[in-house]
């Protein structure tokens, strides 16, 4: 009886609160060094930007297709809520800091 008892409460244990909120991952991708008004330059700040989206975005295990489409998805999305501001960054050649964040 102890045995399926501490068994159960093993199980109740690791599973997540149902009110609990996706954690939310950000880092800031810094772009005063960078000419934007260059090819080069461009280059550079959609390298930075997309290893800035695997940064928060994670990675998940070959095993987990899950995880994998999940992932996938994180990256898709983070990418293309950055697209605006990487054209007006271009546009402006700004070199303010550009911070990227993923649910």
């Amino acid at each position: 009886m102890t045995k399926i008892f501490l068994a159960s409460l093993l199980a109740f244990s690791a599973t997540p609160a149902l009110a609990e909120t996706p954690a939310i991952a950000t880092t800031t991708v810094q772009t005063a060094d960078l000419d934007l008004s260059s090819q080069a330059g461009q280059r550079a700040l959609d390298h930075r930007l997309n290893q800035a989206v695997k940064d928060v975005c994670g990675i998940a295990y070959d095993v987990d297709l899950a995880g994998k489409n999940e992932v996938r998805r994180c990256r898709v999305e983070t990418l293309s809520s950055l697209s605006a501001e990487r054209y007006q960054r271009i546009a402006a050649s700004s070199g303010s800091p550009i911070k990227v964040a993923a649910r």
